[in-house]
């Protein structure tokens, strides 16, 4: 069964059962209305508590928007009080300890419930379904701390759906943003949603009864399909009338040489050809103009300037100054039949008609601070757009405020203007090249900004409203657990949520300055008439002066809540994209500060990438699913009375061990797990002991020789006793084990990619030379470039032909000649052929070598230490060594010294250096 057909497109069977007693947080009540009722007014009251509205993250608007807009105690649009009693009746159990999810994840992006509404970021539900299952049971509560649109409660919806006669798990979904909060709510209402559709379509009728006159036109016009120029020409009046479907809006420019007003449509677009060209002829002096500069040099023409007009904006009630457009296309209906025409000069008076009109909306600036714009804002672009109404025509506003007033004591209809608000607006594309494909001319607006096109489209909102009633049909009609709580705050204090109470988290978070979330739905919450605050924002926003310390910060202080709310022993998933270093360390870091343990990270595929997934080259093409968890209560009482000691290292280690998967199986092959490696084991351990403030007992050199002793060693990865006859069984039933691919750009990248061609095939340096240096190509530039030579005599060893064979390169050649099989480790053939050759020592000399290796890293770092000017080239391994030796010796202010000389970039990149750097800022009272 498909996601899709668990809710049918039909109201819910039973309405007895809706209009009957409904039970809620342990009390019951006549009916839904009598619950939302006794509820609202407990909202009222928590209102008026000056107390209540400091709640980080509080949204701005009054108190009665907030409260028509809640639907308490399972939506409220502020912070939801009463989060403290979805917990009453938990009784938590011991539970078996769950290892960490060890697959790929997958989620379609053209499910109907995804596709409802036009949000920016969402997370196939499908694709979180696996996780859930796998790491809650019925009767679990999972929280989402960064919600948006509500997915993870339709996931859960999903899990209970299928198992109706289980306890139903439970979702918080927490969001800063208003309007995320509010799709949320109606993804995942528990309110009768049938009754909302005859409610919508009387809404619709009476709004097109009194505003569809402005949405006429006469028909002159030819078949929309027609291709030839010489048929596009206006009949004569036929005294039929049609529906407008779209105008087409074109800007209209100034030509630098003879102030001509140039109508972009009427000079750059050959409609029936499809094309809209770049560098375009003023019809008055003939010169050649375009409109953006990367054209200008290259064809030699002339960049235009943007005309402007004055009009009295009846919203602000005074004469503005905004961009001047033309209408160029109208596309209407006559009888079913789609047909275009220019615009004549009814259709001209009738616009300016609309333009006197007076919207029932209200005047908002942009982003609530005067006029002060965000990160979307453009020069030219968005000339004269001071409020978010001028992102809408006249008239457009104008059905969309007796809409919204009509619908104004059910504001859940307000969801389906929503849904619309983006394709109703200046925002909407329309693109000629895709004229021949009818579905496609109309592309929408762009994603991820508000970038107002040359070419726009004004759609008629009541009929493309009407054709939405499959997609509200597919919300509104669904079967919900009614288990689902959303709240609208900050997740940096959950303080409504109890200690120790989440059985599991998923989120989705945002991702640095990949959108600007707040400034992007401004639209849509002007009609909510609640805005988001801000200020608590976590992105990077150089508009808002928040860099990516400030987007660190804000991630810790809502991880630092998730790891308190969870229970001990239950797992975190962070999905995450970006493509950027800096911001992928910044949120691992995050994770690890605030108590998780990283375990494994996967990835998600979404099928249909974004817009810039797409288009840019280099965007990262699919998501990250991070995986970790907080250490069991057990764990840390060993740890507290062991820190400091080798024994609480080790045993962190083995429990760490534990919680891996044994192994994973893709494609008849095994895969080789990075985490399992003892370079990452050492890593998390470091890791673990730093975040708790402990002084780390084991050095990277005992480490390597303890691990070895202590774990059983299969293919570079290391296992619990009990786990080895799992990996062996299942290693015999694959073919081959796929290692990891390894991108070499600095010192450490590189020692991992020699040791991994080692391990497979001992090598002399004439063998090994070449392969290195076509792997060598994107050396980071801060990093100091090491010879192959240098790698080699500090982290490998290199056999003479002295003495008897080291077992690796024995191995290696029995299994790879026939002639060398059997025979002793002294024999002078085998000598000869292992002689020259590079493999990776036994773990006592890979101890000793690691012991020189840190001498000379340490060496280096002094004289670091000495220099008085920033470094520009650097060895980074030497940074991190002598960092760590640092913070063992509690000398916090060589590592603050020292950072403040290598590049921001690398600091913010290396999430070793950034660990390093932030305790000791941390440690020493600083910010």
């Amino acid at each position: 069964m498909s996601m899709d057909d668990l809710f049918a497109d039909q109201p819910p069977e039973d309405q007895s059962a809706i209009a009957g007693p409904v039970t809620c947080l342990g009390m019951t009540f006549e009916n839904d209305d009598a619950r939302r009722a006794h509820f609202t007014e407990e909202l009222r009251k928590k209102l008026q508590n000056p107390e209540f509205r400091k709640i980080e993250g509080f949204p701005i608007g009054s108190d009665e928007d907030i409260l028509n807009l809640s639907d308490p105690p399972y939506y409220t649009a502020c912070p939801n009080p009463f989060l403290s009693l979805v917990f009453e009746e938990d009784k938590d159990e011991v539970r078996e300890s769950v290892s960490v999810f060890a697959d790929d994840v997958s989620g379609s992006k053209h499910s109907q419930s995804y596709n409802v509404h036009p949000y920016h970021t969402k997370v196939p539900p499908d694709a979180i379904v696996p996780l859930i299952k796998h790491y809650t049971e019925p009767g679990d509560i999972i929280l989402d701390p960064f919600a948006g649109t509500g997915m993870t409660g339709v996931a859960v919806d999903y899990c209970n759906a299928e198992k109706v006669r289980s306890e139903p798990r439970s979702t918080i979904l927490c969001d800063l943003s208003v309007v995320a909060s509010f799709i949320a709510r109606n993804y995942t209402t528990t309110s009768p949603m049938a009754a909302a559709f005859e409610l919508w379509d009387e809404a619709l009728e009476r709004v097109e009864e009194s505003t569809q006159y402005l949405y006429r036109t006469e028909h002159t016009g030819w078949r929309a399909n027609e291709k030839n120029v010489e048929m596009a020409k206006n009949r004569e009046p036929s005294g039929i009338h049609g529906t407008i479907i779209y105008i087409v809006w074109s800007d209209v420019f100034q030509c630098p040489n003879c102030a001509f007003e140039v109508p972009y449509w009427d000079t750059a677009v050959e409609l029936f050809n499809c094309v809209v060209h770049d560098v375009f002829e003023c019809p008055s002096c003939k010169v050649s103009l375009c409109k953006e500069p990367k054209f200008q040099k290259k064809n030699s023409a002339n960049l235009v300037e943007r005309a402007t007009e004055t009009w009295y904006d009846p919203v602000l009630g005074e004469t503005i100054i905004r961009q001047k457009r033309k209408p160029s296309l109208i596309s209407y209906d006559v009888s079913g039949t789609r047909y275009e025409k220019w615009p004549d000069d009814k259709d001209l008076a009738r616009i300016e008609e609309s333009e006197n009109l007076k919207p029932l909306v209200q005047a908002t600036p942009m982003m609530f601070k005067g006029e002060r714009w965000g990160d979307t804002w453009r020069a030219g672009v968005h000339t004269g757009i001071t409020h978010w109404h001028h992102f809408f025509t006249n008239r457009s506003l104008h059905v969309l405020g007796e809409l919204l007033w009509i619908s104004d004591n059910y504001r859940s209809m307000w969801f389906g203007v929503t849904i619309g608000a983006m394709r109703l607006s200046r925002l909407n594309r329309y693109m000629p090249k895709h004229r021949d494909n009818r579905s496609r001319e109309v592309v929408g607006p762009l994603s991820g900004t508000l970038y107002v096109p040359s070419i726009c489209i004004e759609v008629n909102p009541i009929p493309y409203l009407k054709k939405k009633r499959k997609a509200l049909a597919s919300v509104w009609c669904q079967r919900p657990s009614a288990r689902s709580f959303v709240t609208t705050q900050s997740s940096g204090n959950l303080s409504m949520i109890q200690d120790e109470t989440i059985d599991y988290i998923f989120t989705d978070p945002p991702f640095g300055d990949n959108l600007f979330y707040s400034e992007l739905n401004f639209l849509w919450e002007s009609l909510l008439k609640i805005h988001t605050c801000n200020e608590v924002e976590a992105i990077v926003s150089p508009a808002g002066g928040k860099v990516l310390s400030d987007y660190t910060r804000l991630m810790m202080a809502s991880l630092r809540e998730c790891y308190r709310v969870l229970k001990p022993g239950r797992w975190i998933t962070v999905e995450f994209h970006n493509s950027k270093n800096s911001v992928w360390t910044a949120i691992h870091e995050a994770i690890e500060t605030s108590g998780f343990v990283v375990a494994d990270v996967r990835t998600l595929d979404k099928k249909k990438g974004t817009t810039k997934q797409l288009t840019f080259t280099n965007a990262v093409k699919q998501d990250l699913i991070i995986s970790a968890y907080k250490p069991s209560g057990d764990l840390e009482e060993r740890f507290a009375l062991a820190k400091g000691t080798e024994q609480g290292a080790w045993d962190f280690v083995r429990t760490h061990l534990g919680q891996l998967p044994v192994f994973i199986e893709k494609d008849s092959c095994a895969i080789a797990m990075a985490e399992r490696q003892k370079h990452l084991l050492f890593d998390r351990m470091v890791a673990f002991h730093v975040q708790r403030s402990v002084t780390v007992p084991v050095s990277a050199a005992e480490f390597y020789v303890g691990i070895s002793q202590r774990f059983a060693e299969r293919d570079g990865m290391y296992f619990l006793t009990e786990q080895v006859a799992e990996y062996d069984k299942k290693r015999m039933s694959v073919k081959e084990i796929l290692q990891l691919s390894i991108f070499v750009n600095d010192e450490a990248s590189a020692i991992q990619w020699l040791k991994q061609a080692f391990t497979s095939k001992p090598q002399s340096f004439q063998d090994i030379h070449p392969q290195f240096m076509q792997e060598v190509g994107a050396w980071s530039k801060t990093e100091t470039p090491l010879e192959l030579s240098t790698l080699l005599n500090q982290n490998f060893l290199c056999y003479d032909g002295k003495g008897p064979v080291p077992e690796q390169i024995h191995a290696y050649l029995s299994s790879n000649w026939k002639e060398l099989r059997k025979l002793s480790k002294d024999v002078p053939a085998l000598v000869a052929k292992a002689r020259n050759r590079w493999y990776v020592p036994d773990p006592n000399k890979a101890g000793d070598l690691e012991k020189l290796r840190e001498k000379a890293l340490l060496k280096e770092f002094e004289e670091y230490k000495e220099v008085k000017k920033k470094l520009k080239v650097f060895r980074l391994e030497a940074v991190r060594a002598g960092f760590k030796k640092a913070w063992q010796e509690r000398d916090y202010a060589v590592i603050v010294t020292v950072a403040d000389k290598i590049p921001n970039n690398v600091l913010e990149e290396d999430p070793k250096l950034l660990m390093w750097y932030d305790q000791a800022v941390t440690r020493m009272g600083g910010e």
